[in-house]
């Protein structure tokens, strides 16, 4: 049996802040992302645009050049280049929009880097799979898809464990914070520690909300140094369901019942009201 703590709007609010005369773009939290492929080069511009409208201060882009010119096309005050990621990092975001399948030695390499760097990660999509080995401090943001596969590859035997219980093993297991997306969202800790995200929404169930949620927890973290991964985790997932639920019309008294359709820009263009409010 674990216990489950649920996570709400307040604790949400404790890991946010208005910046002072004090600040500086670095002290807001620096994010650097490697995501995204010639193939998904949306996956890049749509992370991208999520650490910028959570509050990072600076967001670097390290990866191909069709994704490159994307994401300066959408966001021109980005930082790109080969030489990207030497500026001191708050937090990685990397994997979103990539396949494992078609992966160089260079990339593995260059990703393993940054897995055993002193930055922490938050690692999406096409990089999980080398959660495995890592040596630094990391969180992995499966669905459940991709969790099933991991605990095919960390031999973990389907033993009847609850999806929860199934969580904290993998995180203990990895010795890294595990987010199970959906719509209740779980995020555990290596030592234990477990709370329940149900802030989403139905129609977060599209392409590319994915990406968006990896960019607002690498924003996040960035911005809490001081806080453990697993609240900035879950910070993160409530801002990006509160931004689906205001990007689908589901907020205020007068909001439609069921809501309408979103994409995945919809809930990133959200994320800057949903903070607002937060910290009215």
């Amino acid at each position: 049996m674990v216990d489950v703590r649920e996570w709400s709007r307040s604790d949400t609010a404790r890991l946010l802040r208005v910046p002072t005369s004090q600040d500086d773009k670095y002290s807001r939290g620096v994010v650097a992302l490697r995501t995204g492929s010639d193939a998904y080069p949306g996956a890049a511009v749509l992370g991208v645009e999520a650490a910028w409208r959570t509050g990072a201060g600076f967001v670097r882009y390290v990866g191909g050049r069709r994704a490159a010119d994307a994401v300066l096309a959408r966001r021109p005050e980005t930082v790109t280049g080969a030489d990207a990621g030497r500026t001191r990092v708050g937090a990685w975001v990397i994997g979103s929009g990539t396949d494992a399948a078609d992966r160089d030695d260079a990339e593995r390499d260059a990703l393993r880097e940054i897995l055993d760097g002193d930055a922490p990660v938050v690692v999406d999509a096409g990089a999980i799979d080398l959660a495995v080995d890592a040596r630094g401090t990391f969180l992995i943001t499966p669905h459940a898809g991709e969790f099933a596969r991991l605990r095919t590859q960390l031999r973990l035997p389907d033993d009847g464990l609850t999806t929860e219980e199934a969580v904290v093993a993998v995180a203990a297991t990895l010795g890294g914070v595990v987010l199970l997306k959906g719509a209740r969202t779980l995020v555990g800790d290596p030592h234990g520690a477990l709370v329940a995200v149900e802030e989403g929404v139905g129609w977060l169930a599209t392409a590319g909300t994915g990406d968006v949620l990896a960019g607002v927890i690498g924003a996040v973290v960035a911005a809490n140094p001081d806080r453990s991964l697993l609240e900035a985790a879950a910070a993160g997932a409530w801002l990006h369901g509160r931004a689906g639920r205001v990007a689908a019309g589901m907020t205020g008294n007068d909001s439609p019942t069921h809501g309408h359709p979103v994409v995945a820009l919809d809930v990133a263009e959200a994320l800057p009201h949903v903070i607002a409010d937060l910290l009215a």
